[in-house]
C-alpha cells in the first residue's frame, strides 16, 4: 500500500525542515513532496535537502492550486496525507492520521487541535466552515472544519477532486467526502503550527479565508442543484 505526503508551502524556511524530519519518521509513509508556492525565500532548497521531492511553482496560486500541482507527482496513491508545512515536529503525529484510514475504518480523517494559548480570532471562518459542511455535506459534527491536516483513501480523494481555489480547500474536500457517503472522522492530536493572532496580519489572513470559504461554499451550493 503506498501512502504519500504532500506539503503546500510559501514562505516557510524556518519551519519546513523540522515539519520534514518529523513527517519522515513516521512509519509507513514512502513518499514526501513538498510543493513551494513561489517562496520568496529558501524553502525550496532546504525542503529538498531535507530529503522530499518538491515542485517549485512560479507563480502564487494558493493552497488548492498547490495541492493539484503536487498531484502531477503524487500520483495515484492509496493514501494522501496532506499536512501544512509549518507543524515542525509535532508534524510527527500524522501517524494518528493514517490508523484509521490504512485500517479501513476511515475513508477521510482530520486532525483536531489542541485549543490555542493566548488570542486568535473570532471564530467567524470556523462558524461559516461549520455552517456550510453541515447546509452542504449533511449532518456532521465539524470540530476542525478548516483543519488542513487529513488522510485520505483512494475512494476519497477520486471523490473530493479536483481540490478547491485557496483557503475553501478543506471545506470542500468535506462536504465532497459527505456528499459522496464516505466515512469521515476527526481525530485528537497535539499537533501545533503558527496560528495568526490578533493583529493586522492576522486580520488580512483572516478576511482571505472568509473569502476563500465563502466562495467554496456557493460553488459548491451550485453544485448541489445541477
Amino acid at each position: 500500500m503506498s501512502t504519500v505526503a504532500l506539503i503546500p508551502a510559501h514562505d516557510e524556511a524556518r519551519r519546513i525542515a523540522a515539519t520534514l524530519t518529523a513527517v519522515r519518521s513516521v512509519e509507513g509513509i514512502d513518499t514526501v513532496i513538498v510543493v513551494d508556492d513561489a517562496s520568496s525565500d529558501a524553502t525550496a532548497e532546504i525542503a529538498r535537502s531535507a530529503g522530499a521531492a518538491v515542485i517549485r511553482l512560479e507563480q502564487n496560486v494558493g493552497k488548492g492550486g498547490a495541492l493539484e500541482a503536487g498531484m502531477a507527482e503524487a500520483g495515484d496513491p492509496d493514501v494522501l496525507l496532506l499536512l501544512d508545512a509549518d507543524l515542525g515536529e509535532t508534524a510527527v503525529q500524522a501517524g494518528r492520521l493514517l490508523e484509521p484510514v490504512l485500517a479501513g475504518a476511515a475513508d477521510m480523517s482530520i486532525a483536531r487541535f489542541p485549543r490555542p494559548e493566548g488570542k486568535a480570532g473570532f471564530g467567524l471562518v470556523k462558524g461559516l466552515a461549520r455552517w456550510g459542511i453541515t447546509r452542504l455535506g449533511g449532518p456532521f459534527d465539524a470540530h476542525a472544519p478548516l483543519s488542513g491536516q487529513r488522510a485520505l483513501n483512494r475512494s476519497a480523494l477520486r471523490a473530493c477532486r479536483p481540490f478547491e481555489a485557496g483557503y475553501g480547500v478543506e471545506v470542500a474536500l468535506t462536504v465532497r467526502a459527505l456528499r459522496a457517503g464516505l466515512r469521515v472522522v476527526e481525530v485528537e492530536t497535539e499537533m501545533s503550527h503558527a496560528a495568526t493572532g490578533r493583529d493586522l496580519a492576522g486580520f488580512v489572513h483572516r478576511g482571505r479565508q472568509l473569502v476563500h470559504v465563502a466562495a467554496a461554499i456557493v460553488r459548491l451550493a451550485r453544485d448541489e442543484r445541477r
